[in-house]
């Protein structure tokens, strides 16, 4: 799984990740960070449900070349509330594997 952290994301990301979301957010929603998360299908609904879990942190897929198949997540919110859940879907969520 990659994982990155943009704090400030500028205009131009926030354009490329408004227009490549599921969610559409708007153009006066500007987060003080947003995490990205990469990895298997399977990883990125885990990591979606931890995010969510840790903080109150806005989670979108973005779609890549074929749209039927997440690969990437943004979690955008706080600065400090991304960098927690991104620090916590790398360590798998704290729980055993298989169980978050």
């Amino acid at each position: 799984m990659d994982i990155r952290l943009i704090k400030a994301p500028s205009p131009g990301v926030m354009r490329i990740i408004r227009a490549r979301s599921g969610v559409r957010w708007g153009e006066d929603f500007c987060p003080a960070a947003v995490g990205l998360v990469q990895g298997k299908l399977i990883e990125m609904l885990v990591a979606s449900d931890i995010a969510e879990k840790t903080a109150g942190v806005t989670v979108s897929d973005i779609r890549g070349a074929c749209p039927q198949h997440m690969v990437c997540l943004a979690v955008a919110g706080d600065t400090a509330e991304v960098m927690e859940c991104l620090a916590r879907i790398e360590r798998g969520g704290g729980e055993a594997r298989g169980g978050v």
